[in-house]
């Protein structure tokens, strides 16, 4: 058996107890080191609980899910051999590449700060990306 894609895992995943996301769900367990997924979620749900505090007019789930909306890549470059040189060629991402490519880029921003716990660094990669900068968008 090979690696499922998202959408055949997507089945398997459960929605998340608070926001009823499988999104949400997803990105706890992108986030897990050494399978504490406990952790993880306690650091999602507290880093959700200060966006709530610090933008009152949206609530944080779509806080999150605008950011990451705003971070997937819709073209990347790949490397095409022709004749003897290497050419850089522009090609469209597909829809669960870009997912897992946003949810990857938003959670290795969060860990690349120190200093912090990382519920706070993540509520802050979060708005940030809401107001489309920050780490996470570049």
């Amino acid at each position: 058996m090979g690696r499922k894609s998202f959408t055949e895992a997507d089945q398997y995943i459960k929605p998340d107890p608070r926001f009823q996301s499988k999104l949400v769900s997803r990105f706890i367990n992108s986030m897990m080191w050494e399978g504490k997924k406990s952790v993880a979620t306690r650091a999602f749900y507290d880093a959700m609980e200060l966006i709530a505090k610090r933008i009152k007019d949206a609530k944080p789930i779509e806080v999150f899910e605008t950011a990451v909306n705003n971070i997937k890549p819709n073209i990347e470059v790949r490397s095409k051999r022709v004749g003897g040189s290497n050419y850089q060629v522009p090609v469209p991402v597909s829809t669960k590449r870009q997912m897992s490519l946003a949810m990857r880029w938003l959670r290795d921003a969060a860990r690349s700060v120190k200093g912090k716990p990382m519920a706070e660094r993540l509520a802050k990669e979060i708005m940030d990306a809401y107001k489309r900068e920050g780490t996470a968008m570049t």
